[in-house]
């Protein structure tokens, strides 16, 4: 067994199973764990998922929100044992797979497109002649 395969087959298990579908654009809440002292608490990132990147057990996001008119973005391993739980408030239509544009963006500008019920990405136009 080469070692990709190796590491893959040890890093399955720690691979988490109950996460919802997320696309790029969602509006997202991400239930974080903090650890003060000997309590912990959970604390609620909201904002928009504006880039997913890796695989497997390496994969990450990146949330962005707006907090007193001051971008906050954050970074979130996926898989990591800290993250409690993603939920999905609201889909967005997004062209591209990485919204960096939305930083340069102010006010209702800023927005995205709300991904219609039903609707699923244009894989091909087909046309029947």
């Amino acid at each position: 067994m080469d070692t990709q395969k190796l590491i893959e087959s040890l890093t399955a298990e720690q691979l988490k199973t109950d996460m919802p579908r997320f696309d790029i654009g969602d509006t997202i809440n991400v239930h974080y764990r903090i650890v003060e002292g000997d309590k912990e608490r959970i604390q609620v990132f909201q904002g928009v998922l504006i880039a997913r990147r890796g695989s497997g057990i390496r994969e990450s996001i990146t949330v962005r929100r707006i907090v007193a008119d001051q971008g906050v973005e954050r970074v979130f391993p996926l898989h990591s044992p800290k993250v409690a739980k993603y939920e999905v408030v609201r889909r967005a239509d997004a062209r591209r797979a990485k919204l960096y544009f939305l930083r340069d963006r102010i006010g209702k500008k800023r927005r995205l497109r709300d991904r219609r019920r039903g609707m699923k990405h244009v894989e091909g136009m087909s046309t029947v002649h």
